[in-house]
């Protein structure tokens, strides 16, 4: 069974952080334009996939589907207030298993995090769009990733087989960029 494009969308500090300590994102990482850019890529997914410390509140966020990766159940679970989604655990079923089960198997999925989601798709994206907040450091904050800050989020895509466009420009005026990184075809 094939799943359809897999996308993943962060913007992290300057030290790779993705929230801070508490778990939360900070104002300081919170641009217009990367919020317009994120949510017109969750608009293009089926399903959206994230851990339960992440979400997204957008307009449009009561209307997706979505998977959210848990180890509370043992595979695959009813959300207990939102009928558009379910809890997974990747430990107990297939991720291809997942999706049927949501209905919708060959769905383009976006991922948005935390850090052991972002990191259970590092083998399979299609494209990881990574911007970074200008002058933000949050030492002690939760990472993209679990090897951050071993290694920066850059080194991490690399490894994994993905390889950077030239970046973009989100927002000039305050310094933040996105870059988008690719599987070779």
């Amino acid at each position: 069974m094939s799943v359809g494009r897999i996308e993943g969308f962060a913007i992290v500090s300057e030290d790779g952080m993705l929230a801070d300590a508490a778990r939360v994102m900070p104002p300081s990482l919170m641009f217009e334009a990367d919020q317009r850019f994120y949510e017109q890529g969750l608009d293009r997914a089926g399903v959206i996939v994230h851990g339960r410390f992440s979400q997204e509140k957008q307009a449009r966020s009561h209307l997706r589907h979505r998977l959210i990766l848990t180890r509370r159940v043992p595979s695959i679970a009813p959300h207990p207030s939102n009928d558009r989604a379910l809890l997974w655990n990747p430990a107990g079923a297939l991720f291809e298993d997942a999706l049927a089960s949501l209905g919708i198997p060959n769905a383009d999925i976006g991922v948005i995090g935390g850090p052991e989601v972002f990191a259970f798709f590092l083998g399979r994206y299609d494209v990881f769009h990574l911007s970074r907040a200008p002058g933000v450091q949050l030492p002690g904050g939760r990472p993209v990733f679990p090897e951050v800050p071993v290694q920066t989020p850059e080194q991490v895509l690399s490894l994994h087989g993905l390889s950077p466009d030239a970046p973009v420009a989100l927002d000039p005026d305050r310094g933040l960029t996105m870059v988008s990184w690719r599987r070779a075809a």
